[in-house]
């Protein structure tokens, strides 16, 4: 039975006291109206609306419309207070065009099937377009792993930079198996880098700090799922394809 149907019969199940209420919206006119009459006028409310469902499902899609507006106005208001914090945070890597007209941020985790779908088409996407200023939030919501590899990736990003961060987001992104610490270790040392510090800091307050404010700002932002992109004034929750990503960029620009 689809969601549709299941509010329908909810909506028929509450007409009684649907009924009700339209005939106390006017407590004058309620107090001069017998109890027949209230009766004769719920039956009617009743009948009419048994004999045109119709009218539910636009009350129906007008309630859905309202709450999706409600939402998006939201999602801008919100991003638009907390701009800085969201597009332009110290602690977040910057891919793509850093001097692009546009800035595309991604919630994001290591072990998100979705992500990794995901994951070639927004390369694709950065490329071709070539004036994208790309920015990823760690966001490891899916157990230990996606920890593990979210705390390995900020860690290297401290100690190494932008440039050995994007080496390695690549690497997690597209490796095979669990990322256990002597895997990652063996990532770090096919980067041309030294494991150890990495794997000793993976811990340290300053990456769970990273962790702990993405944490917090996906929840006030009502980003529960991986995916979740962020472009100018509006989220797009969960996975997308190429097109659509592109018609949300190009729908972004058009906005001015």
């Amino acid at each position: 039975m689809t969601r549709l149907a299941l509010g329908l019969i909810a909506g028929l199940a509450s007409l009684p006291a649907f009924a009700e209420d339209l005939s106390k919206t006017d407590p004058a006119s309620a107090s001069t109206m017998s109890e027949a009459e209230r009766k004769a006028f719920r039956d009617e409310v009743r009948a009419y609306l048994l004999d045109h469902p119709e009218v539910l499902i636009e009350a129906m899609d007008v309630l859905q419309k309202r709450e999706e507006d409600a939402a998006l106005a939201r999602d801008s208001q919100f991003i638009t207070t907390n701009s800085d914090t969201i597009f332009a945070n110290a602690n977040d890597w910057v891919g793509g065009n850093p001097q692009g007209d546009i800035t595309l941020v991604e919630f994001m985790d290591y072990r998100c099937g979705y992500c990794r779908k995901a994951y070639s088409e927004v390369d694709q996407l950065i490329k071709t377009d070539g004036n994208i200023r790309f920015v990823v939030k760690e966001f490891p919501i899916l157990g230990e792993a996606s920890t593990l590899s979210a705390q390995f990736a900020i860690a290297l990003r401290q100690l190494h930079g932008d440039e050995a961060y994007g080496r390695a987001h690549d690497a997690l992104m597209t490796l095979r198996g669990e990322p256990t610490p002597e895997t990652l270790a063996r990532v770090a040392t096919d980067l041309g880098l030294d494991p150890k510090p990495i794997l000793d800091r993976m811990g340290a307050p300053e990456v769970q700090a990273v962790i702990a404010a993405n944490y917090a700002l996906a929840e006030k932002m009502e980003i529960t799922g991986t995916p979740a992109f962020v472009l100018k004034d509006t989220v797009l929750r969960g996975y997308a394809p190429l097109e659509t990503m592109q018609d949300f960029v190009k729908d972004a620009r058009s906005d001015g």
